[in-house]
């Protein structure tokens, strides 16, 4: 074949027969991902069997392992989605900050209300903060701290935070952030703006105190 044929051929749309295939899987797929959300929120991580997580979908049992080789792979995956969009919402907060107390409480502010306020998110976490916990060193998290430290010296360099040790404060309030979220999950009493505004004085009263030194 010469050479313009083969790369007419590479051009070629894929066989309907292919396309269908391709179709089928991401579908099953995400009705696993999906029933797994479902089961995962009504009995909990510990709980939960491959079976309760395949019934609902309609799927042969050993249909599952041809996308996940087990209930914790799908359990990460679904924690790393949610995790993936709190960054963005969070990132996007504060990058639009223009003062130390933007930076830090709209930033929460997002965090709080997204794990709090969306309901199928807050019942998936509020049934699962045990095991949660447990992915504190999950990369998906890890590349939150990493995100958070970059946007801590972006604001140094701007202007818009004082110069301080960013490798600590991106750890210390990826930490905060996480289990005051866990505190709002657990007790209804506790509000997302009642959190924002106690960080809001922990952390702008020491970027004050960093600012003076």
């Amino acid at each position: 074949m010469s050479a313009g044929a083969a790369a007419a051929a590479s051009e070629r749309p894929a066989p309907q027969g292919a396309g269908r295939r391709e179709a089928n899987k991401a579908a099953n797929r995400a009705a696993i991902l999906e029933s797994a959300r479902t089961v995962f929120t009504e009995m909990g991580y510990g709980a939960a069997t491959v079976r309760d997580i395949v019934r609902p979908t309609g799927l042969a049992t050993g249909t599952f392992y041809n996308y996940f080789p087990d209930k914790e792979s799908v359990f990460r995956e679904l924690v790393g989605e949610i995790v993936a969009e709190a960054r963005g919402r969070v990132r996007a907060a504060r990058q639009e900050a223009a003062d130390p107390v933007s930076f830090i409480a709209d930033a929460f502010h997002a965090y709080f209300s997204y794990v709090s306020e969306e309901p199928g998110t807050a019942a998936f976490l509020r049934r699962n903060v045990g095991t949660i916990r447990a992915y504190f060193g999950d990369p998906a998290i890890g590349a939150g701290v990493s995100e958070l430290q970059e946007d801590l010296d972006a604001a140094v360099e701007a202007g818009v935070l004082p110069p301080h040790d960013t490798g600590l404060m991106a750890p210390m309030m990826i930490g905060a952030g996480l289990e005051i979220g866990f505190r709002i999950l657990d007790d209804p009493g506790i509000g997302a703006d009642d959190a924002v505004a106690f960080l809001r004085e922990v952390y702008v009263g020491a970027y004050e105190r960093l600012g003076r030194a």
